[in-house]
């Protein structure tokens, strides 16, 4: 009992400290972590079997973990060795098509596409937005488009808040369309062991159905404000050039290539059997490889310290999962719900959507990946149900607040360095209703396909 309350208080306190800021959360979550090894584990339980289960490094050198012939899967207990070396992986690509100048030069080339008009702007960055988080971190989308909307917005003369609030929305909507695109949806497809395709036929679809909600959504909210600034004369031929954006010819094109022979191996890692940990050291290979002589400086720009807060993540929800507080919380969801599919589902994307809201989604997501395997087992409900109401719930509900998801704060800052500062009050009094429909119409999808 002692080892179980133990471990609660260090999720509690390391939650507290990641919502506060106060300190940097890869150093709250890995000094966490090292509590949950100790004490836990060490003073309490008396178990080394525990710690290795929980450190799970052996699994790394095992050939389900880079290869899967369907008979293997890599264990989903402890820390996520697979998410953690795929997400780095991604990072060193983007980065790679970053310095290219990749980012910048499609927003330009969007802008020009649609001859530079508000209105159709407005709608084309919504889209793209979310159709470029679907295989790209939504922090990065974001830091690009916020930074080339408020470019934009200074030479065409219009508001640029309303297209950056929408933009953050779609974004962290495209990143709950596939395992790639957003790091709970990461976690839990290595986890449980779901595919690339999996997600799209699933979370897609509903992100599919979410994305044109939105898009007609945030178009009433702001028509009016787009209708009158669509009749201001600017001067097109002044626009910078898309080109002028493409840092290298040769780096542009070889950035497009390893994007697009990344996106193809993920599609196809469910025949393949290529597993995402191989996908994502494949893909920092050939990139530090082309790079050639800037190599080492992709790798400086590597955002280690979330890579760090994952590992002393995972080991903390393991305290949970090993001290056996999470099938305690799976079985008290089962009690309330009555066993009943639909209270369930209910359940768990709007307690994840809200939770989201407020505190990192990506420490919810891991905590709730062992509830609802027990949840799944108990009952016999399919894995898969819970799983896409725990990826929309967390995904989406992260939306409502400015410090909802990572994507959120990095386009709010964006635009505040820019002198258009986006408050609380603004923020949601649009983001909350979006978020709203979007998660009723999840919900009410997930029970009309599934339940």
């Amino acid at each position: 009992m002692i080892a179980k309350i133990t471990a609660f208080l260090i999720f509690f306190v390391m939650f507290i400290l990641i919502v506060s800021d106060k300190i940097e959360r890869h150093k709250v979550t890995l000094a966490c972590g090292a509590l949950t090894l100790l004490l836990v584990f060490g003073l309490f339980m008396h178990s080394m079997s525990a710690i290795m289960t929980t450190i799970n490094l052996k699994t790394v050198f095992t050939q389900g973990f880079w290869y899967s012939s369907g008979s293997t899967e890599e264990a989903s207990t402890g820390i996520n060795w697979a998410t953690i070396i795929f997400i780095f992986g991604m990072m060193v690509m983007v980065e790679g098509m970053a310095k290219a100048g990749f980012f910048r030069w499609l927003c330009m080339w969007l802008a020009k596409l649609v001859n530079y008009r508000p209105i159709p702007l407005f709608i084309a960055f919504m889209i793209m937005s979310a159709v470029l988080s679907m295989f790209i971190d939504s922090i990065t989308v974001i830091l690009f488009l916020a930074a080339v909307t408020v470019e934009l917005a200074t030479l065409l003369k219009f508001d640029p808040v309303p297209m950056i609030i929408s933009e953050i929305f779609c974004a962290n909507l495209g990143g709950s369309a596939t395992m790639c695109g957003d790091p709970p949806n990461i976690i839990i497809g290595t986890s449980l062991h779901f595919t690339f395709g999996d997600f799209l036929t699933n979370t897609g679809v509903i992100a599919g159905v979410g994305l044109i909600l939105v898009i007609v959504y945030f178009y009433m909210v702001f028509h009016n404000k787009l209708v009158t600034e669509e009749h201001t004369s600017v001067d097109i031929s002044a626009m910078p050039k898309p080109s002028s954006a493409i840092t290298s010819k040769k780096r542009f094109a070889v950035s497009c290539i390893i994007f697009a022979g990344a996106v193809i191996m993920l599609v196809t890692h469910a025949r393949t059997g290529l597993t995402v940990a191989f996908i994502g050291t494949f893909i920092a290979l050939v990139t530090l490889l082309t790079a050639g002589k800037d190599a080492y400086s992709l790798i400086k720009k590597v955002d280690f310290k979330t890579l760090l807060f994952f590992v002393g993540l995972f080991v903390v929800v393991g305290g949970l999962e090993q001290t056996g507080i999470l099938e305690d919380i799976a079985g008290l969801i089962e009690t309330v719900s009555g066993g009943h599919n639909m209270t369930m589902v209910a359940i768990i994307i709007w307690v994840s959507a809200v939770a989201s809201a407020f505190v990192d989604n990506i420490p919810f997501a891991a905590t709730m990946i062992p509830v609802i395997s027990s949840l799944a087992e108990a009952t016999g409900i399919d894995i898969g149900i819970l799983a896409w109401a725990l990826s929309m719930g967390t995904d989406i509900g992260g939306s409502a607040t400015p410090i909802g998801a990572s994507a959120n704060v990095v386009g709010t800052s964006v635009a505040a360095k820019n002198g258009h500062i986006i408050g609380w009050g603004k923020f949601c009094k649009y983001a909350v209703p979006a978020t709203l429909i979007v998660v009723t119409a999840s919900m009410l999808i997930i029970f009309a396909r599934y339940c």
